[in-house]
């Protein structure tokens, strides 16, 4: 019962990395508010998860939503002790073909929107001293072709991380980021492009277990343990949970 009387508020949570992060942290006895923009799966989730969960439709693209949940939260439980930016999305493409729609897209929820999150969530977070954890990326320690829109988003997720860390250091706001290598999650099994040099992209994966992909429930082991007590002198910090892939 590592976060017992914490509330947590996790985006992303109808599926992937955000689904087992939710299911960590109501084992471990946090009252959680789940977003997602997929109303349906995210209401699946809290539902699955128990009286400890309480789904909201979330487009983290959107200020006003980001606001929100971060609201519904406080209202429903009387503050906020730990915000995780987990959602995302990936755009696999030649550089040259990518454009400034899918560029934009792509920041907007990944920078963006952890910005959103966490310009709502601070004021909170300040009062109980509490913490974030944002989902960077093995993309953001280092470059991966064919993804350059991902790269720069994740790029900037470690960027916001540090500086918030330094700039709430005195109010006792710990930010934290996890940056996985390969994931098995449903947007990496997205149809990939065919004009892509997967051997390329293939450089970059993971050292351990010839390969293999992480779970889900392994990166929020370290979600987990970065938002918990166990962490308290860990601040500012990107955090690689990816086989060895950026070590070298």
């Amino acid at each position: 019962m590592r976060l017992e009387g914490k509330v947590a508020v996790i985006t992303g949570a109808a599926s992937g990395i955000g689904l087992a992060v939710a299911r960590k942290f109501a084992a471990e006895g946090a009252k959680i508010v789940i977003g997602d923009r997929n109303a349906a799966g995210v209401e699946e989730a809290a539902q699955t998860i128990g009286q400890s969960a309480t789904a909201t439709t979330l487009d983290i693209a959107d200020g006003n939503s980001c606001q929100a949940i971060i609201d519904r939260a406080v209202s429903l439980h009387g503050g906020l002790d730990i915000l995780c930016n987990i959602a995302g999305i990936l755009d696999f493409g030649r550089f040259e073909e990518i454009d400034r729609g899918r560029w934009d897209r792509t920041i907007s929820v990944n920078l963006s929107g952890v910005y959103q999150m966490c310009h709502a969530a601070m004021p909170h977070l300040i009062e109980r001293r509490g913490n974030i954890v944002n989902m960077a990326s093995a993309a953001g320690l280092v470059g991966v072709p064919f993804n350059a829109a991902y790269c720069a988003s994740k790029h900037g997720v470690i960027g916001l991380t540090r500086a918030l860390a330094l700039e709430y250091s005195k109010e006792g706001v710990r930010v934290n980021a996890v940056c996985p290598g390969g994931v098995d999650t449903p947007m990496t099994k997205q149809a990939p492009p065919e004009n892509i040099d997967w051997q390329m992209v293939m450089r970059s994966a993971s050292w351990l277990d010839s390969g293999a992909m992480a779970t889900t429930d392994e990166i929020a082991d370290s979600v987990l343990f970065l938002a918990s007590a166990e962490a308290k002198r860990i601040t500012g910090v990107a955090f690689a949970v990816d086989g060895g892939q950026t070590a070298g």
